[in-house]
């Protein structure tokens, strides 16, 4: 019979279904070794990277694109990104001479942006892991531009951003979904996932309509890109855009109408005080 250190030692080389050796990469260094270290990228790399990651072309989108030229030349500019994703907006921004700073509350997300730093070799741009609604409620910095693309209808309280942003900036870009009755009467499917009772919010003297959604399980998934809670209110388009001016911006603009968005109508704003 095999002693008591042997037979201890033969426990210990039994298969595990997982270990610390796990987490070693064992191939040559390459770019994809950094991409596949973390799972679920909703985003692709410029395609001379040869690299496999998500479907999504942030790093040429049209949206960031109609932004920058309405806002002008961003060089030397300081601007805030808020939810970058994984970092393709950043990367259009800091092309166009920008220094970004880019708040991301998903850790994931988080940890991909900073792969996307390396790979791209940003130099002008830092991720911060965190709240930016709290950011923006405790930071002093004003910026030449905030960008928020995808994040506004992602919040319990879209309408809290909305103040807040023009409180550290004279200039914003929002892609969001929005509601309408016309695009997206109750009748649709996509609105299965939305509240039947419609809210109405006051802001600054603006009656302001909500509507309650849940992300329906979502969330299970490893590259979900939502908010941090299952509790977020689209707002009703012309709402939307009133809000906008009570609140100081005088230009706003409207670009990439999609009423007939998988998810439900959506568009590009600027504006600018």
């Amino acid at each position: 019979m095999p002693g008591a250190w042997l037979q201890k030692t033969l426990r210990r080389m039994k298969p595990r279904a997982s270990s610390a050796f796990d987490i070693y990469v064992t191939s040559a260094p390459s770019l994809q070794n950094a991409v596949d270290a973390v799972a679920g990228w909703n985003t692709t790399f410029p395609p001379q990277f040869e690299l496999k990651a998500g479907s999504l072309a942030t790093y040429n989108d049209p949206r960031i694109l109609w932004a920058i030229q309405n806002f002008g030349s961003l060089e030397g500019r300081h601007v805030l990104e808020l939810g970058p994703l994984e970092g393709g907006h950043t990367s259009m921004l800091e092309a166009a001479g920008a220094r970004v700073e880019a708040i991301e509350a998903n850790q994931r997300a988080f940890m991909r942006c900073l792969i996307t730093k390396e790979i791209l070799g940003l130099t002008r741009s830092k991720f911060w892991l965190g709240d930016f609604v709290k950011a923006l409620e405790t930071w002093e910095q004003h910026y030449d531009l905030i960008v928020a693309c995808g994040v506004l209808y992602h919040l319990k309280d879209p309408l809290r951003l909305i103040d807040l942003v023009a409180k550290r900036t004279d200039a914003v870009f929002f892609w969001t979904h929005v509601v309408t009755e016309e695009s997206m009467p109750r009748s649709d499917p996509r609105r299965l996932v939305i509240a039947p009772d419609v809210e109405t919010h006051e802001f600054h003297g603006l009656k302001v309509r909500a509507y309650r959604r849940t992300y329906a399980s979502a969330e299970d998934s490893v590259a979900f890109c939502g908010g941090p809670i299952d509790e977020h209110r689209w707002l009703h388009r012309d709402d939307l855009l009133e809000a906008l001016k009570v609140v100081g911006f005088s230009d706003i603009r409207t670009e990439h109408d999609q009423p007939n968005h998988i998810y439900g109508p959506a568009l590009s704003i600027f504006a600018r005080k």
